[in-house]
């Protein structure tokens, strides 16, 4: 099972997806099959939930809206039995492609790839204005992880081919006109130099009567 939330603020321009597994068995499975746009949250040195956020596209983890990370982190707080009871904990964040799993780790135990790509955020104090209101939005749902995963690399791949079909056309047709341009500077005076033109202005074509002007 897995627990789904809903981030709505003013102060962030769209709606944002935040879940977690009911439990460490679970969180197994969210390691497992995380995608690339997964920003994974966890109270630092104490036990807790694995809370994710669904990034979009393109975002970077690094700079999120300072009202998600809030969501994010007092959301992580609220699900670490020991942490929940603490004031100034530590939330730490970091993309899910850099959570490393080894055979002789625990359940649910991770480490990371990168330590320097692992963020902190202090908390205080529990908010229970922002814990409630994302409880308020809770659905529990058992999805079917690994076909989602399966799913997310193909849109992937095709959206990949897709741009890079595009930039093939794109830089083809660049070449190409560079290729033209060029062409037609190296031969810019091949019809000034032709042979009829030469021939228009030999003067062994002219009459006996031709004059030419003077200009003064």
């Amino acid at each position: 099972m897995v627990y789904y939330f809903t981030s709505k603020r003013e102060d962030v321009d769209r709606d944002v997806m935040i879940y977690m597994g009911k439990h460490k068995e679970e969180n197994e499975d969210l390691i497992k099959y995380g995608l690339d746009s997964d920003l994974w949250f966890h109270v630092d040195k104490l036990s807790s939930a694995h809370v994710y956020l669904r990034m979009n596209p393109g975002e970077e983890w690094d700079s999120l809206p300072e009202g998600v990370l809030e969501d994010c982190a007092q959301l992580t707080k609220a699900n670490s039995i020991e942490g929940n009871k603490r004031d100034n904990i530590t939330v730490i964040y970091t993309p899910w492609s850099n959570l490393k799993k080894t055979n002789d780790m625990a359940v649910g135990q991770v480490g990371f790839k990168q330590n320097k790509m692992v963020k902190k955020v202090h908390i205080p104090v529990r908010v229970n204005a922002i814990v409630n209101r994302l409880n308020k939005t809770k659905v529990e749902k058992f999805p079917d992880l690994q076909a989602e995963k399966i799913e997310y690399e193909k849109e992937k791949n095709r959206e990949a081919r897709k741009a890079f079909n595009e930039r093939y056309k794109r830089e083809k047709a660049e070449a190409e006109a560079r290729r033209k341009e060029k062409w037609e500077k190296d031969h810019a005076y091949e019809d000034l130099f032709s042979e009829e033109n030469l021939a228009k202005n030999s003067n062994q074509n002219r009459g006996e009567g031709w004059v030419e002007d003077d200009f003064w």
